[in-house]
């Protein structure tokens, strides 16, 4: 039987403190400025021949727990976060091969800046930047650059439409063959390949030309969540890899479907955009102890109720501390992620908010991966099979370097001994790896 082979990347949930609390941190709370863990995965991410590495960000503290920062900060939970562009160029720095993604909000960045931000990772890296583009999803945020709130769900993609456009048109006022470097007539840069762009929208402006040079892949990768339908035709129409959220292979499914309609209906190839599912799989030599393992889980999600809810309103914008535990979780609207408050309804169904929020958060992303490597591997094929693909990004609760070498150098070999993801990387640049296959 013929294999087609799917990508893999890794969904670093902020570049800072992780998995406080948990097994295996060693000094994390210590150490943490460094970098030097983070800079530990994507070596390991780059061994294993992931794609890329996609850091996720906030920039704000949460308060959506009795009105209060109190949990967020004694928990560690999304705090502290570390200037994700920074920490990327590091990372850039310690490899060769493997894609970097920092997330930048359209918000809080003009887009001049972020097109120089990430234009200039481009460079630095050799053509292995990328740009998760959010557009923000918290009042929170929005205080911190001087808003009372940030915009409606639709409206913001409005205005990302906008703000996107600049960036690419920034990215390409230097045509290609624009640095000639002729020495015997000692022009650097022919003047008429360089130009402005002069924007003028309805939310943004920018003239240009970008004064940090052209970029070794013309353009950066753009990476995005599209999950309400408004997100999704904002990903179709811009996006290079989508990052999925969703719940079981027919969601799964159907959501990959979806989005590749739209492409269509933009005129874009489907296969010029790969659409990648979160899984968070729990691993242990036998399928057994990692049962046991994911018994204790939902134990822990029993005992950790109000974080695990507190950590759903900091996405969604919703402080769940003011509902009855014990009562249905109802109709709930939010101006923040749309797609995590759509999947915890429907995880919800009927069940009291209690029972949904233990299932919720205690399950494995897209899909329950809990086994051995071999059974994670052979899982994971079944899955891509049926789906038709495109890959899978890790999104670990525990991101230790234990997990580090339980993915890279255990279920990601594996998957590699069954030929589903490449062995080496064929290519220099993150575009044309995406691409390969």
């Amino acid at each position: 039987m013929t294999v087609t082979p799917f990508h893999l990347a890794w969904f670093l949930q902020g570049s800072s403190v992780q998995a406080w609390g948990e097994p295996w941190t060693g000094n994390i709370s210590e150490d943490w400025m460094s970098c030097d863990m983070f800079l530990d995965l994507a070596r390991g991410c780059e061994r294993a021949c992931f794609d890329y590495m996609l850091l996720e960000d906030s920039i704000y503290v949460g308060e959506t727990w009795q009105n209060s920062r109190d949990i967020f900060l004694k928990n560690g939970m999304s705090i502290p976060r570390q200037e994700p562009s920074v920490v990327a160029t590091l990372m850039a720095a310690a490899t060769t091969r493997l894609g970097i993604v920092p997330t930048l909000s359209t918000f809080a960045y003009a887009p001049y800046l972020t097109a120089r931000i990430v234009g200039t990772l481009d460079q630095v890296s050799g053509g292995r930047a990328g740009w998760n583009m959010v557009t923000g999803s918290s009042d929170l945020s929005a205080k911190n650059f001087g808003m009372e709130r940030l915009p409606p769900h639709d409206q913001r993609y409005d205005m990302a439409d906008e703000y996107i456009d600049i960036c690419k048109r920034l990215w390409g006022s230097w045509e290609p063959g624009a640095i000639v470097a002729d020495r015997e007539s000692g022009v650097l840069i022919d003047p008429a390949k360089v130009h402005t762009i002069d924007y003028e929208g309805r939310y943004y402006s920018s003239r240009g030309p970008l004064n940090s040079g052209p970029c070794p892949q013309g353009q950066p990768v753009i990476a995005q969540a599209g999950g309400s339908d408004r997100g999704r035709r904002f990903a179709a129409a811009h996006a290079d890899t989508i990052v999925a959220h969703v719940k079981g292979v027919q969601q799964m499914k159907e959501y990959r479907d979806d989005v590749r309609a739209k492409l269509a209906g933009f005129g874009r190839d489907p296969d010029s955009c790969k659409v990648l599912f979160l899984i968070s799989p729990l691993l242990a030599e036998t399928t057994e102890e990692a049962q046991t393992k994911a018994a204790q889980r939902a134990v822990n999600a029993e005992n950790s109720i109000d974080r695990r809810l507190a950590q759903m309103g900091w996405s969604t914008n919703i402080d769940f501390s003011t509902f009855d535990l014990d009562q249905p979780v109802g109709e709930l609207t939010t101006n923040g992620h749309q797609q995590s408050l759509a999947q915890f309804l429907r995880k919800a169904g009927s069940r009291t908010l209690r029972e949904a929020i233990i299932s919720y958060t205690s399950g494995g992303a897209s899909i329950d991966l809990v086994g051995s490597p071999d059974a994670a591997a052979a899982q994971m094929a079944e899955a891509m099979q049926e789906i038709g693909g495109d890959g899978f990004l890790f999104s670990m609760p525990n991101v230790t370097r234990r997990t580090t070498a339980e993915i890279a150098d255990g279920l990601a070999a594996v998957l590699q001994q069954r030929g589903l993801t490449r062995k080496a990387y064929a290519h220099k640049q993150l575009r044309d790896n995406l691409l390969e296959f």
